[in-house]
């Protein structure tokens, strides 16, 4: 019997197979990507954890070369509560498992923000208090950080995420052994504007943060400013035509560094 390459049947019929092909090969492809997509994520993340320490050894580091060389340089895991009290502790010789969600390394600051931070502010807008109130109240926030040594000196890395004009962004921060001085800055986003906020992931606007101290006689939060003014010790420059991006940056660093500062002044010893 001869097939009516015509007839709607064979249409409908060939393209029901055709979809069920192509679906069936997409996702054996999506199948076998998987792991390959999460070692690039795990060693980007490392990757930028080592290079927000600040030192020369670490700044140039490779996403390849990054899951190498991480145990090499963190030597602590740590995940404290809004409150600072440590939930998690883990030393260089605890294997990392993605299944142990209070290991530092596993916790989502962006998944974080957006599920359970940003209803809060958006709650609160303008009640200051209330937000820390809800923020402290709230027992699925963490904040890891990163306890890294290199020729004898400790320094810490913490981490930030907030809102940019269009989508997340979100950083790494060194800093010295003292707790309050920063020794470097990783900023990333999702969606910013390029030339524009996108800008935030180039060196001369992360290396401004070096140096900057976030205490004066008291937790002091780095600003971002317009271009062109005066800075003192606790500021920098913005991006022109970025305003929003800026603001973000502000805000996500303000509040997360407050709970890292008043953890590191409650636990002196933690970078001794």
């Amino acid at each position: 019997m001869a097939i009516n390459r015509d007839s709607n049947v064979y249409t409908l019929s060939f393209a029901a197979i055709m979809v069920v092909l192509v679906g069936g090969l997409l996702a054996f492809v999506s199948l076998s990507l998987k792991p390959i997509q999460k070692a690039n994520q795990t060693n980007e993340k490392m990757q930028n954890i080592l290079q927000a320490i600040g030192i020369e050894e670490t700044a140039t580091v490779s996403r390849d070369e990054a899951g190498t060389i991480f145990n090499d340089y963190v030597k602590r895991r740590i995940t404290i509560n809004y409150n600072g009290k440590i939930l998690s502790d883990l030393a260089v010789n605890d294997p990392i498992k993605p299944q142990d969600k209070l290991d530092a390394f596993n916790i989502d600051i962006r998944k974080e923000y957006s599920k359970y931070i940003k209803p809060i502010m958006n709650a609160n807008k303008g009640n200051d208090e209330k937000i820390k109130s809800e923020l402290a109240g709230n027992e699925n926030i963490h904040f890891p950080l990163f306890i890294c040594e290199n020729n004898g000196k400790k320094y810490m890395v913490t981490s930030c995420s907030g809102k940019g004009l269009w989508d997340d962004i979100w950083g790494y921060i060194g800093f010295e052994s003292d707790g309050k001085t920063i020794s470097g800055a990783i900023f990333d986003h999702k969606g910013e504007t390029p030339g524009l906020g996108s800008v935030i992931t180039e060196d001369w606007f992360e290396k401004q943060f070096r140096s900057k101290s976030i205490d004066e006689n008291g937790y002091t939060a780095i600003q971002v400013l317009k271009p062109g003014k005066n800075l003192d010790n606790h500021q920098v420059d913005g991006i022109s035509g970025a305003t929003f991006t800026g603001v973000g940056v502000d805000e996500m660093m303000g509040r997360s560094m407050e709970v890292y500062y008043n953890f590191v002044k409650s636990n002196p010893e933690i970078l001794n």
